[in-house]
């Protein structure tokens, strides 16, 4: 049976059931209170009602906080992650309540953010919404439907095929080299050459440690990669020179360098360089792409680039068609 008062001017109606959560909600009148209880009694007796209470008083901003504390410290990649649910938080989807969160809301924060960053980007967070609104139902008794699954996503860009001539490599390396009138990390010219060498991901460069790097064998392993698994990566002659002429690092790691760093590094060397539309991550399209040359058969080639299906690969095996051409004749 519902129960009511009046408590600063506002009627607040109570259910309370044996065996459930009090349910209380508050009204501007005593009839909209009333009408509310009985609506949600009628639920409850046909066993339809679900309890929106925590999904209405919690905004999705306080369910972001939340889950950049429990969750995303345990994640690989959580200081990129912390950083990007950061910059989400400061915006006005955040105020709303969880239970606020509709399609429509999700949608008018997509076509927002499309006139600011990139359709891959817009498609990330999308994802990053949809995780964390998963986790909330599952977890701490958010119950609410996830918006996010109805709404369209932005076409996917096509995956880029920008790989690095030698030409523009040589002023890369060149921009990338430390001198007087030139402050740049000494650690960024070997890991270039080792990243074209090796078509290693530049997180896993960054965490290779000298305990997994075999010179004898020419080898490297990481225990953890993008995908999941280990692997061991086989290294080329080149590779295992631009190593061994690395200074050892006190702490174990092969490039003791910040991941901010190698990016802001790389974009302004590029710039000196005169090279136009190139990333970081170029270099593994460029490497798996020269690899290409040395291992004709892709199930090797996926081997040594980490890849678990040839449809992965092919996004980042961009033949030329010039070498193919000659292969037929």
């Amino acid at each position: 049976m519902a129960t009511f008062r009046n408590r600063r001017g506002k009627w607040q109606a109570r259910i309370a059931r044996k065996g459930q959560p009090a349910i209380s909600k508050s009204f501007t009148t005593r009839q909209d209170a009333e009408r509310w209880a009985r609506q949600i009694e009628t639920q409850i007796d046909q066993g339809r009602f679900v309890n929106h209470v925590e999904a209405e008083r919690t905004t999705f901003g306080e369910i972001v906080g939340r889950y950049m504390q429990e969750v995303t410290p345990t994640m690989r990649g959580a200081k990129e992650d912390l950083i990007r649910l950061g910059a989400m938080q400061r915006n006005t989807i955040c105020k709303l309540s969880m239970a606020a969160l509709t399609t429509a809301r999700i949608a008018e924060y997509r076509d927002q953010r499309l006139k600011q960053v990139s359709a891959g980007t817009v498609i990330r967070e999308l994802a990053y919404i949809s995780s964390i609104i998963n986790h909330a139902r599952r977890e701490w008794d958010i119950n609410i439907e996830n918006p996010v699954r109805l709404v369209r996503k932005p076409l996917s860009p096509q995956s880029r095929s920008r790989t690095l001539s030698e030409a523009e490599k040589v002023r890369i390396l060149d921009a990338l080299t430390p001198r007087p009138t030139r402050r740049v990390s000494s650690w960024m010219k070997p890991l270039v050459e080792f990243a074209l060498e090796s078509a290693m991901r530049r997180g896993e460069m960054l965490a290779l440690k000298w305990i997994n790097v075999d010179l004898v064998n020419r080898t490297a392993y990481l225990p953890v990669t993008k995908n999941g698994e280990d692997r061991t990566v086989p290294l080329s002659s080149k590779a295992i020179e631009i190593l061994s002429g690395l200074p050892r690092d006190i702490k174990g790691s092969v490039f003791p360098i910040e991941a901010q760093t190698v990016a802001a590094s790389f974009m302004k060397a590029t710039k000196r360089a005169d090279v136009v539309d190139f990333h970081f991550h170029d270099l593994r399209h460029t490497a798996i792409t020269n690899l290409s040359q040395k291992l004709p058969n892709l199930i090797e080639l996926a081997a040594v680039s980490g890849h678990k299906s040839l449809t992965m690969l092919k996004r980042y095996y961009h033949p030329r068609a010039i070498e193919l051409a000659k292969k037929l004749r």
